[in-house]
């Protein structure tokens, strides 16, 4: 058996900023830095306090952005942003991420690299449970685990669906 590598795989990037004003416009150049690692979509969602906003499509990130508009409506002082390597999933808008998921009590951004290696099982106790799944990416599933959290805060919730992936 061979333990060569055959080449680079690189997987996903994403990319972060918090308390800075120009928060989308940073995380773009940070995405930039990180095209290599993902050409199929990207995405960034900010948020300004109040209310996140979002923007993605697939392509790299210079076609994603190329109405500079696009990213100067994504104001406020933090946001995540991510460029896909599809390694699950199709190449449907459905899963370039960031997710941007709208509830009741408030709205969550996910950005995520990497894949659950028990996503398959994980997916169908949340469905048999009642979750209903907008993409076929594993990334949805861990915002499926923190919602079905009863009585803690986000961070608790967090914690302990991240000990069940």
């Amino acid at each position: 058996m061979s333990y060569e590598i055959k080449g680079l795989n690189e997987e996903c990037g994403v990319f972060g900023v918090f308390g800075a004003e120009n928060a989308s416009q940073l995380t773009y150049f940070g995405l930039h830095s990180l095209q290599h690692r993902g050409q199929e979509g990207a995405g960034i969602v900010s948020s300004d306090g109040d209310r996140l906003h979002q923007h993605r499509d697939r392509g790299l990130l210079a076609k994603v952005f190329a109405d500079e508009k696009d990213l100067l409506r994504l104001t406020g002082d933090s946001a995540i942003g991510h460029v896909r390597y599809g390694t699950s999933g199709n190449n449907s808008i459905n899963n370039i991420q960031p997710f941007l998921f709208r509830f009741h009590d408030g709205d969550v951004a996910l950005a995520h690299n990497g894949n659950l290696t028990n996503a398959v099982t994980l997916k169908r106790n949340l469905e048999d449970r009642g979750a209903v799944f907008q993409s076929n990416s594993d990334t949805e599933i861990l915002i499926h685990l923190i919602r079905q959290k009863q009585n803690c805060t986000f961070i608790e919730a967090l914690k302990q669906s991240l000990n069940e992936v």
